[in-house]
C-alpha cells in the first residue's frame, strides 16, 4: 500500500488558542475516512503483538485516536479525564502545557499491575501530557509498553522531557520540524 500524506490532511491555524500558539486541527484528518483508517491501523500495527491489554487516551482530542486502536489491539480503553469528571475515587497529576497548566485523573482501578499499557494521544508538543500520563501509570505498576502519537512537534524536542521519565517506545506518525 503506498505510503499516505497524513501531513497534507491536518490544517495550521496560526495565534490559537492564544498568540504565538499553531494549533494543529486534526478534524481535517478525521473526516477523511481513508486518512483516519489509515492513521488507526499504522497507529496500532506499530504495537501488534506486544500484548498491550489497556490503551489510555487523554482528554479530549486522545479519546478519538485511543478508542480505534484499543478496538484494533482488542484491548480495553482507560479515559484520563480533565478534574471532576470521573465519579469515583481518583489519582491526579497535574502538568505543563506549552501555554499553561493543566491535570489529569484516571480512576484507581482502571489498571492494574499486570496489564501492559499504550499511552495514545493526537499530540505531543512538550511531552507535559506524556510525562502526567506516564506517572499516573507508575501508581499502578503497570508496564508502560509506548506511547503513539498522530503528530509530534520535533521543535518543542518532547522527546527528551518524555525520556527524562520513560524509556517506553515512542511512535509519531507525523513530525512537525
Amino acid at each position: 500500500m503506498a505510503a499516505y500524506d497524513f501531513n497534507d490532511k491536518i490544517v495550521s491555524i496560526p495565534d490559537y488558542p492564544q498568540p504565538g500558539v499553531i494549533f494543529k486541527d486534526i478534524t481535517t484528518l478525521l473526516r477523511d475516512a481513508e486518512g483516519f483508517q489509515r492513521a488507526v491501523d499504522e497507529l496500532s500495527n506499530h504495537f501488534i503483538n506486544q500484548g498491550i491489554t489497556k490503551v489510555v487516551g487523554a482528554e479530549a482530542r486522545g479519546f478519538i485516536i485511543a478508542a480505534p486502536v484499543a478496538y484494533k489491539l482488542n484491548a480495553g480503553l482507560v479515559p484520563m479525564r480533565k478534574p471532576g469528571k470521573l465519579p469515583r475515587e481518583v489519582y491526579s497529576q497535574e502538568y505543563g502545557l506549552e501555554y499553561g497548566s493543566d491535570e489529569l485523573q484516571v480512576h484507581t482501578d482502571a489498571i492494574t499491575k499486570d496489564d501492559r499499557v499504550l499511552l495514545v494521544d493526537d499530540l505531543i508538543a512538550t511531552g507535559g501530557t506524556a510525562v502526567a500520563q506516564a506517572k499516573l501509570l507508575s501508581k499502578f505498576g503497570a508496564t508502560l509498553v509506548g506511547m503513539a502519537f498522530l503528530m509530534e512537534l520535533d521543535y518543542l524536542n518532547p522527546r527528551k522531557v518524555v525520556r527524562e521519565a520513560t524509556d517506553c517506545d515512542i511512535f509519531s506518525l507525523v513530525h512537525v520540524s
